[in-house]
């Protein structure tokens, strides 16, 4: 991976032009995930974060949601940089389908450019992007804007969050952070610069609103010491199986620094897991004997007692190492009562029913299993509340937008911002897409873009309310009967119509239904006679029609029909929304 620094002296700019800052949020808002946001002047924007979110429940068969980046891809020529505040998926997992359509210069810490760089080598191996690596304290030129990366605390190291200078007025972001006193890697969030910030004027100020609702401080990543300490005097014979975020190296660091205090060997388990490790132990983040790792191929060696794996699942993705062990399919790990599986996160809203799930089958394993409803085994990366008011009151900016969160955090902050200050019209609650114009004295939000999500179902890409996920809706619902009809030339049926059904009423069980459907399409074709043949479209949405009145008589549901119809001259005939959804034609049998 090459890295250039691009750090440079401070161009001189009045402290204020004529001209218009825009800030536009593509993802991030009313939404845990894909964080992404532009600043825009002039002929110049500059982009911060781009990340992705995991689907819902409703998403059927989608791996996960990206950012819409039109309005990006219409301007990027005008693109200056993007910049990575810190390497978790919500800020780095959309890259390997952005940049390679706005390839820009990417900006960020050492820890930060090196997991970009794994998620690429997976997703997108043959891209070369231009990184810059930065430290927190420099400045860097980027076209109209001057930036300053500032340290912040956070559940994964070398974050940043940003000063920005422009020609309007400085916009401070704070990026994800807490002000943790007492961090693992010893990593402060930089007060002072802030404070510095503060003193000089902030125009505009955009905070990380995730734990609004949460009074007092976060707790500091320390205490979770003791926790695991606790669990490892209290099944000192049995192997402990700890499953955590695979970004969260601080929490990496402390098992692995328990691990050596009660003479226990580490196995990782997880490929996000395994190469986040290699990376921060290459890059010095991550401080580990090599005596006390041991390879998931040689655990069996390895008397239980003697033995803590890590592993991935915490949220319970279906194809994490733990997920993959409560349901008994993992090629080395297999659960039993002589196993204590401590889960170190709390569910992402809209995870936690796959989380209950996993519990649940881990308990059935006769495993003990730790969970944080029952124990406190986690501690957030993000400010609480009264973090919340110290950051307010060491920026005191003219403007507000609250970010990342989901909306009734976004409300709750911009109240907080007023109460500590902030002019009631001043705090801005905003959705993606919606532009906010600042001068040096006012700031609206009259306009609004294309932003939205984008689908990524194994490599293709679609849009959030498209066809695809339309039709998946529709099929887990209603269920579908496929109609296989075969035309001679001369638009005559050359053999009896065929049904299948699936998810519906099976036709077996009403053979009323299908003598029904069987009229049904004799009597279409019989009706078109020669343009059965000639004009298929016709075809198929006559015998659609003709096929859901004969399925209303038999009960309520309203199955997704699909005719399937071949004419003998050679030619095969896929359902018109299937060749739509698809953007296929007809082919040859």
């Amino acid at each position: 991976m090459v890295r250039e620094n691009r750090s440079r002296k401070k161009k001189t700019l009045p402290k204020k032009q004529e001209g218009k800052l825009r800030y536009i949020p593509l993802g991030g808002l009313g939404e845990v995930g894909k964080n992404m946001y532009a600043l825009e002047y002039g002929d110049s924007i500059l982009v911060v974060d781009c990340g992705l979110m995991f689907p819902d429940d409703e998403m059927f068969g989608i791996d996960f949601v990206i950012p819409d980046i039109a309005y990006l891809e219409e301007r990027k020529e005008k693109i200056v940089g993007i910049i990575i505040t810190h390497g978790h998926e919500d800020h780095i997992g959309a890259l390997p389908f952005v940049l390679p359509k706005i390839p820009a210069p990417l900006y960020g810490t050492k820890l930060t450019l090196g997991m970009v760089g794994n998620k690429l080598s997976e997703w997108a191996p043959a891209l070369v992007p231009d990184y810059r690596e930065i430290k927190a304290g420099e400045k860097v030129e980027m076209g109209p804007f001057t930036v300053k990366f500032i340290a912040v605390c956070h559940s994964v190291p070398d974050g940043v969050g940003l000063a920005i200078e422009t020609p309007v007025g400085t916009v401070v972001h704070t990026g994800d952070f807490k002000l943790d006193p007492t961090p693992i890697d010893g990593r402060l969030t930089d007060y002072a610069a802030f404070s510095e910030e503060g003193k000089k004027g902030v125009l505009l100020l955009l905070s990380d609103s995730t734990n609004v609702e949460r009074s007092g401080f976060t707790q500091s990543e320390h205490t979770l010491s003791g926790t695991i300490d606790r669990l490892f005097r209290q099944h000192r014979t049995r192997r402990i199986v700890i499953s955590a975020f695979a970004s969260n190296l601080h929490r990496v660091q402390q098992v692995v620094d328990a691990a050596a205090r009660f003479n226990r060997k580490v196995a990782f388990v997880g490929r996000s897991m395994v190469k986040n490790v290699e990376l921060a132990r290459e890059l010095g983040y991550l401080h580990a004997d090599d005596k006390t790792i041991v390879d998931i191929e040689e655990i069996s060696r390895v008397p239980a007692g003697s033995l803590v794996v890590m592993t991935t699942g915490s949220q319970g993705e279906p194809f994490s190492g733990l997920v993959l062990m409560s349901r008994g399919e993992h090629r080395v790990i297999t659960l039993t009562e002589k196993d204590v599986v401590a889960i170190f996160a709390t569910p992402v809203p809209g995870n936690e029913k796959m989380v209950s799930n996993t519990i649940n089958r881990l308990f059935s394993c006769g495993c003990e299993v730790v969970y944080e409803k029952e124990q406190a085994i986690h501690v957030s990366g993000h400010a609480a509340r009264d973090e919340l008011c110290i950051m307010l009151n060491m920026v005191r900016p003219k403007f507000f937008v609250p970010v990342h969160g989901e909306y009734r955090h976004l409300v709750r902050h911009a109240q907080l911002a007023r109460e500590m200050g902030v002019a009631q019209k001043n705090a801005f609650v905003m959705v993606n897409g919606d532009v906010l114009s600042i001068e040096s004295e006012k700031a609206s939000v009259r306009e609004h873009v294309q932003a939205g999500g984008i689908m990524v179902d194994g490599i293709a890409l679609g849009e959030m309310q498209g066809s695809v996920l339309k039709e998946r809706r529709e099929l887990s619902e209603e269920g579908t009967i496929i109609a296989s009809i075969v035309l001679s030339p001369d638009g005559t049926l050359a053999s009896a119509p065929r049904f299948q059904s699936r998810g519906f009423l099976h036709l077996e069980d009403a053979a009323s239904l299908g003598e029904e459907l069987t009229l049904a399409v004799e009597k279409t074709v019989g009706q078109l006679g020669r343009r059965a043949a000639e004009d298929v479209g016709l075809l198929e949405t006559r015998v659609r029609g003709r096929m859901r009145d004969s399925l209303r008589r038999f009960g309520r549901g309203k199955p997704v029909i699909c005719p399937l119809i071949t004419v003998l001259d050679g030619t095969y005939h896929p359902p018109v929304s299937a060749a739509a959804s698809s953007g296929r034609g007809r082919r040859k049998k």
